[in-house]
């Protein structure tokens, strides 16, 4: 088998992601590279979450996204892909019926997984190359709409779940507090059954504040969550616009860093986790590493080999 794109949007609450890898089973089993990345900052739930739907115009601007989209998997002759949306999409009282206008009008089918899902996926992008034998972890990934947690121990998962609690949800003032009491009270379980926690954490915004710490190199993926206490603090004194001129932040970026940095710093200190390690890892990811493993499955059954 030669080299073979696959593709994956995630259409979340703060963008809209189309990632297109490839991979070469002749020269590694697990080894992806990185053909095209676009981010499109659409913001679906920001009205989400305070009106309870998607306006007209950012429907017509996420058709006339996925459109886009379309055309450029046809032009990477991508051999499978997958539209995901998450939490925006699922809670907006008009989120399947933009779901079936989108398939309509652009031919593009998009699935609406719950919170379960997707951390399952986010978990399942090759996380076993990063855990230890007899090590307790918990993978975070922190979105605009709701943070997904698994919890693994002994390289094994024991537990994946939803919370309605993200950046753009906190920016609105729009989160239970009653949200945060179950967070907590799983989170205090896990770690009294599972001691010595270390965090791994996903999304735009940890692999943003890890490279504003400068921390990372070849080597090294931790970061200190003392370290992320500091930046936080740092950011907090300065103002937005103060956040896009000083540390190069896009302005969707620059307005939910901080809360992004809250929850992680939330979840460690409920679990007294002192590293988060940060891999370049996301749903996206996720999604392709789970079409390939499907294809792969499916060729072993058609050519009579056992799974």
């Amino acid at each position: 088998m030669s080299k073979t794109n696959y593709a994956a949007i995630d259409i979340g609450t703060n963008a809209v992601r189309l990632l297109i890898k490839s991979i070469d089973p002749a020269i590694s089993d697990h080894l992806f590279t990185k053909e095209l990345l676009v981010r499109v900052p659409l913001r679906l739930g920001e009205e989400v979450f305070t009106q309870g739907e998607i306006p007209k115009y950012k429907a017509k601007k996420l058709l006339r996204l996925m459109k886009a989209y379309r055309q450029l998997i046809k032009i990477y002759e991508v051999s499978a892909f997958r539209a995901c949306a998450t939490s925006a999409i699922r809670d907006a009282a008009n989120g399947q019926e933009i779901v079936r206008m989108i398939a309509q009008k652009s031919g593009l089918s998009i699935d609406i997984i719950n919170g379960e899902e997707e951390a399952r996926l986010i978990y399942e992008n090759r996380t076993e190359y990063l855990l230890k034998k007899n090590t307790n972890y918990i993978f975070v990934d922190v979105g605009g709409g709701s943070t997904e947690i698994s919890l693994i121990h002994d390289e094994q998962l024991i537990s994946s779940r939803s919370y309605n609690i993200g950046t753009v949800r906190l920016l609105k003032k729009q989160v239970n507090p009653e949200v945060y009491d179950c967070l907590r009270k799983d989170l205090t379980e896990f770690k009294n059954k599972y001691p010595d926690i270390t965090m791994i954490g996903s999304g735009g915004n940890i692999n943003k504040l890890f490279r504003l710490a400068k921390l990372r190199t070849k080597e090294k993926t931790f970061f200190p969550v003392e370290k992320l206490e500091q930046l936080n603090n740092t950011l907090k004194n300065h103002t937005v616009e103060e956040r896009i001129r000083l540390f190069n932040l896009k302005a969707d970026r620059a307005d939910v860093i901080t809360q992004a940095a809250d929850i992680f710093l939330c979840i460690a200190t409920y679990t007294e986790a002192r590293n988060i390690i940060v891999p370049t890892i996301g749903l996206a990811d996720g999604i392709i590493d789970n079409l390939y493993l499907k294809s792969m499955k499916s060729e072993k059954a058609c050519n009579g080999q056992p799974e």
